[in-house]
């Protein structure tokens, strides 16, 4: 199932990226720093792909290469006069290589290794051709995956890369430490290299600089000796990145540059539940093999600290875990250093939009959502988007209750159709609630709002709204089911059964009619004579029926039913 993203805000930005994007961090960091920029329209262009004459631009920017001056020193024939300097530069600087027969081969899409070959050039590795072995793509991609290179990148070496893959794997590079050669060269017999040992070892030093991205301990047996990472030796210190919580208690990546904010970006759950979960299922999908005590668990809902929801986690354990429930986004983060996890609960709500403002000068476009979930009771608030939304539309959207403010919304998918069976409706357990419509099973969401569940009536019409997860959270009954009458008579103890009624219809014609109800006085589904109803035929010729209400009760005509 979807999940509805919640993630953490950020100062740059394209109008095609958002939080929806799993490489919106790196976009939007590489952004800023300007190694890779959008169009002249606002858009990125994520799914677009890159050619190896680009990704040498990129890699040019990326190291700050002076291609100036190369321009008129191409080493290769097939190069374009636009693309000459980078190519050559980064050629220079050993970053990249022909394909054979003095081509660079720049307009081919450049692939998984070929990229990840160039950053790990930057890095310090494959100095020397030994470090290739037998197969230089095999080598490459064994040694990017082993310093986490493709993290958030599906690939395989030969897939063609788009721009946000291009985009993460920059933005891994400039997290990952720079090494030196430390092994052995050997010595050269003929064209054979004999004692040839591949070793290379992480590069530190003392410049506190050298401390800027903190992706970890950095701090060597306490001598002040920090690791390398390559967005520190490129930015000398001013690019940060530091550890952080996002308005949910998540932890997050906060990125600065040269003292602005990027952006805060949510980091990724080792385990993510949209039901009920007990702390036993945590014990078993973590693989753990000793319990975490309560005093090591820490709980956020919606952004607050709930120390008294805190719990061990054990094996077989059957304790619910921070009230979750159908509907409820529960994310585990497991720190496995100092064997602590965090669990964090996030709730979706049901809203309706009162209005949409369109950008100006001033402000960013932005919504005006009213709650229909009693909790929170925030009232009405505005959440900037240039997401379009009809008004009075159903969304759904998060609310943090630290940061006071929300923060996501989409909408919510709508189903309409006659219900045909309620569970478990009569005591509002919606742990077990579920409506199924036109065949259809619903389970209730936690914070399913809108008509009662226990007022449900089968074999209604009913327009339900579901959330990200396909629960259902909002319930409204469609008062209007069809054409208008006039119902005259059910008296159920004289001209009529119990299941009949008469009808005078919009075109003056009347008829008795078979219901789907006893509608008469001594009926649960009574009906006053004289009332305007709205009907639905089946396909056996029986009526459903519902008085049109207005805010005085049912509409009625007086007179003599006669």
């Amino acid at each position: 199932l979807p999940i509805l993203l919640v993630m953490g805000g950020s100062a740059a930005g394209y109008k095609d990226v958002d939080d929806s994007n799993v490489n919106q961090e790196a976009i939007e960091v590489l952004q800023t720093v300007g190694i890779m920029t959008g169009d002249q329209n606002g858009n990125f262009n994520p799914d677009g792909s890159i050619t190896r004459n680009e990704m040498a631009v990129v890699m040019a920017h990326l190291l700050n290469l002076d291609y100036d001056y190369y321009r008129g020193t191409n080493p290769f024939t097939d190069v374009p006069e636009w693309a000459a300097p980078y190519v050559a530069a980064c050629a220079a600087e050993g970053v990249v290589a022909g394909i054979g027969n003095g081509q660079f081969g720049g307009n081919q899409k450049v692939t998984a290794a070929q990229a990840s070959l160039m950053i790990m050039k930057a890095l310090g590795y494959f100095e020397n051709a030994e470090d290739f072995g037998s197969d230089w793509q095999v080598a490459t991609i064994r040694q990017a995956s082993y310093i986490s290179l493709f993290d958030n990148i599906s690939s395989n070496a030969e897939s063609a890369l788009t721009r946000a893959q291009v985009a993460q794997l920059v933005l891994n590079g400039l997290k990952a430490q720079m090494v030196d050669f430390t092994g052995d060269k050997g010595i050269q017999i003929g064209d054979v290299t004999v004692g040839y040992k591949a070793e290379y070892t992480a590069r530190t030093n003392a410049n506190k600089k050298y401390n800027s991205i903190d992706t970890g301990k950095t701090d060597i047996a306490g001598n002040n000796q920090y690791y390398v990472q390559l967005g520190e030796e490129l930015y000398n210190g001013d690019l940060k990145l530091k550890g952080a919580s996002d308005d949910f208690g998540r932890p997050a990546d906060n990125w600065r540059y040269d003292g602005k904010d990027i952006g805060t970006y949510t980091k990724d759950a080792d385990l993510t539940y949209t039901a009920k979960v007990e702390n036993g299922d945590i014990y078993k999908d973590l693989g753990l093999s000793k319990k975490i005590s309560k005093s090591d668990v820490t709980v956020f809902v919606n952004g607050i600290e709930q120390s008294s929801l805190s719990l061990d986690i054990v094996k077989g354990g059957k304790d619910k875990v921070a009230n979750s429930a159908n509907g409820v986004l529960t994310e585990v983060f497991y720190d496995a250093d100092n064997h602590e996890v965090l669990i964090t609960r996030v709730d979706t709500y049901v809203g309706t939009v009162v209005k949409t403002v369109n950008a100006t000068g001033k402000r960013d476009a932005y919504v005006v959502i009213n709650p229909e979930t009693v909790n929170p009771g925030i009232g009405n608030k505005e959440f900037e988007t240039t997401q379009k939304f009809e008004d009075d539309s159903y969304v759904l959207y998060t609310y943090s209750e630290s940061a006071k403010e929300i923060k996501s919304v989409e909408p919510a998918q709508k189903v309409e159709g006659v219900v045909t069976r309620a569970e478990n409706t009569v005591t509002n357990d919606t742990d077990k609630a579920a409506l199924t419509i036109d065949g259809q099973r619903y389970t209730a969401s936690a914070k399913v709002s809108g008509e009662n569940l226990s007022d449900v009536s089968v074999d209604e019409q009913y327009t339900v709204y579901l959330d990200s997860y396909g629960y259902l959270i909002y319930v409204e009954r469609i008062d209007e089911i069809g054409d208008y009458a006039l119902l005259v008579d059910t008296d159920a103890g004289t001209l009529f059964n119990a299941k009949k009624a008469a009808l005078v219809f919009a075109d003056g014609t009347t008829a008795v009619v078979n219901t789907a109800k006893n509608y008469g006085a001594s009926g649960d589904n009574h009906i006053d004579d004289g009332t305007i109803v709205t009907y639905r035929k089946d396909a056996d010729g029986v009526y459903t029926l519902r008085a049109v209400t207005s805010g005085t009760g049912t509409v009625r005509v007086t007179g003599d039913k006669n």
